[in-house]
C-alpha cells in the first residue's frame, strides 16, 4: 500500500500532468499556430551569499505555455546548492543537486499560483553507521508569486512558497515561507 509520502507525489504528479492530458481531450480548438519561440519561456534563480556564511544556490528553469493565452505553463527546471558555514569547528559543508517540475497559473498579468516538486539529493548524516551519506529528499512547494515585466520579453519575479511534504531531511525543514526570486524570458 502507498505511504502518505507516495501519495502526495502520486497526487502531485497527476495534478501537474492530468491538467494538460485533460486540455487535450476536452472540445477541439483549433490548432495552435504560435511559433514555439512564443510558448517556451526560461528563466531561473541565482542565489549569492559570501562571508562566514557562504551560501550558493543556481535554479534554472524552461517552461512551456500550455494555453494560447499563456496563462498556463508546466515546467522542469535544475538546482545546485552549495553551503559553508564558518562559524562551527569543523565548519559544515554540504552540497545538494536535484531537478524539479512545476506548474503556475496566471491568475491575473502579474499574479500566479505556482506548485513545483523538487527532489534534491543532500548529505545527511546517518547516526548508524557515523557516516556522511547521500540521499534524495523530496519536497512539495506551493505558493504564489509577482511577476514585473522589465521590457521585452524580460521580466523579473517574486515569490513566496511553503513546503507542505515537510520531510525530516528537506531543506526548508522547521522554515517558514520559502521568499524566492529571479529572472524569466518569455515568461
Amino acid at each position: 500500500t502507498f505511504g502518505h509520502m507516495e501519495r502526495l507525489i502520486t497526487f502531485f504528479v497527476l495534478m501537474h500532468f492530468g491538467c494538460t492530458l485533460s486540455a487535450q481531450t476536452s472540445d477541439p480548438k483549433p490548432r495552435d499556430t504560435r511559433p514555439l519561440g512564443d510558448r517556451i519561456w526560461f528563466g531561473g534563480g541565482i542565489g549569492l551569499s559570501f562571508g562566514t556564511v557562504t551560501a550558493v544556490q543556481l535554479d534554472p528553469l524552461v517552461g512551456y505555455k500550455v494555453d494560447q493565452d499563456g496563462k498556463f505553463s508546466v515546467g522542469v527546471g535544475g538546482s545546485y546548492w552549495y553551503y559553508q558555514d564558518n562559524r562551527f569547528t569543523p565548519a559544515i559543508n554540504y552540497t545538494g543537486y536535484g531537478y524539479r517540475t512545476f506548474a503556475r497559473y496566471r491568475v491575473i498579468p502579474q499574479l500566479y499560483a505556482h506548485s513545483e516538486f523538487l527532489h534534491l539529493n543532500v548529505e545527511r548524516f546517518d547516526y548508524t553507521t557515523d557516516l556522511v551519506a547521500r540521499i534524495w529528499v523530496p519536497h512539495v512547494l506551493v505558493g504564489a508569486g509577482y511577476v514585473q515585466q522589465l521590457g521585452g520579453r524580460s521580466s523579473i519575479f517574486f515569490q513566496i512558497l511553503f513546503d507542505v511534504l515537510q520531510d525530516p531531511n528537506s531543506v526548508y525543514a522547521n522554515q517558514g515561507p520559502i521568499i524566492s526570486g529571479g529572472i524569466g524570458v518569455g515568461f
